[in-house]
């Protein structure tokens, strides 16, 4: 069961799956344990990148992990079976306790800030198989942070296919003052209440404020045009941009190529795991791209810019990146790129990761 070659052991982290729990038709969790006793550091929010080999070929998936830091809890993710997905059908149809998988470790920016005492309330935005990190905040959030309140817009398809639905109820009942939820579902009699859209969602966010807009820190997580709805929503609602948090799940790559304004050759070095290697980058190939074809194993996930797994620093240089759907305004202007998308412009460049 995605077992890699041996050359893996020493780059990557073994996991020992211990329990398998099915949410719903398609949909489980695998409950993980640090097969070497090397324990796995990760935020709420986060998800684990697993690694396997077909055919001399590397591939990564990450997935997110539900289970809570603050917690103390075995570490958990959620992986919804994806019919033509190589990684989500091994785990949902072949995986058995006692299985090894293999992981780069944690990563992601759709984690709780160091500051969220600053603000006033949270509210959760999820559709189908995006409750998965939601999941993970929410119990951080109410366990952590006991003076915030946590709002959950949780939607699916239909009753039976809401994945964590018991828990959140459980959640509900514990912390009755702080934690509310609204639960729609596609194929509810209601069809006011069926799926959401803007002018519900503004409606959920006056019916549930307990402070002003600019204090309230959103969280969205599902299907592109359900994002983009939420945002659009939640801007109209009078919620700064800057107030939302997104994380996306699809990999599929930007189909459209944009050139960078600057094609020639340069030197990147990248300073990695106590090492500095240096490399030639040019366009087509992404900086990620020349890094690997050199034999340099970095960490990367999605390859697509909607991840973050392949973040750096950059601390001489200029890298331009053809897409970005993680790192915010403020991240860019503190020199964070991303390398799968990212080509070095204007001279030399160095990355720190």
């Amino acid at each position: 069961m995605l077992q890699p070659d041996p050359d893996f052991y020493s780059l990557y982290h073994p996991l020992t799956i211990t329990r398998i729990r099915e949410e719903i038709p398609g949909f489980k969790t695998l409950f993980l344990e640090e097969a070497n006793g090397e324990k796995i550091k990760y935020q709420a929010g986060q998800y684990l990148t697993l690694v396997t080999q077909e055919h001399n070929t590397e591939f990564r998936r990450s997935y997110s992990l539900i289970s809570s830091p603050v917690l103390n809890e075995p570490l958990g993710i959620g992986v919804k079976r994806i019919p033509n997905g190589l990684f989500s059908r091994k785990l949902t149809d072949d995986a058995q306790v006692g299985d090894t998988l293999w992981t780069t470790g944690a990563g992601g920016f759709f984690t709780l800030p160091e500051n969220l005492a600053d603000y006033g309330q949270l509210f959760f935005l999820a559709a189908g198989s995006g409750i998965t990190p939601v999941l993970s905040l929410i119990k951080t959030a109410l366990f952590a942070f006991p003076d915030i309140p946590v709002v959950l817009i949780y939607s699916n398809s239909s009753h039976d296919r809401a994945a964590y639905r018991q828990e959140f109820m459980e959640l509900e009942d514990r912390y009755p003052s702080r934690f509310k939820t609204e639960f729609l579902y596609s194929d509810a009699a209601d069809l006011s209440r069926a799926r959401l859209y803007k002018d519900l969602l503004q409606l959920f966010v006056k019916y549930h404020a307990l402070t002003t807009p600019d204090k309230m820190l959103c969280y969205v997580c599902g299907p592109q045009n359900y994002m983009r709805m939420c945002t659009y929503g939640l801007n109209l609602a009078g919620i700064p941009l800057e107030n939302i948090r997104k994380e996306t799940f699809s990999t599929d790559k930007v189909l459209a190529k944009v050139q960078p304004p600057d094609t020639e050759e340069h030197t990147v070095s990248i300073f990695f795991n106590g090492q500095q290697h240096i490399i030639p980058a040019q366009y087509p190939a992404t900086i990620l791209q020349a890094a690997k074809k050199a034999g340099i194993n970095l960490p990367y996930s999605c390859e697509a810019g909607k991840c973050g797994n392949c973040v750096a620093r950059c601390k001489k240089g200029r890298v331009w990146m053809s897409y970005n759907e993680v790192l915010t305004e403020k991240e860019i202007s503190k020199g964070l790129v991303l390398t799968c998308v990212g080509y070095p412009i204007g001279g030399d460049v160095v990355l720190e990761i």
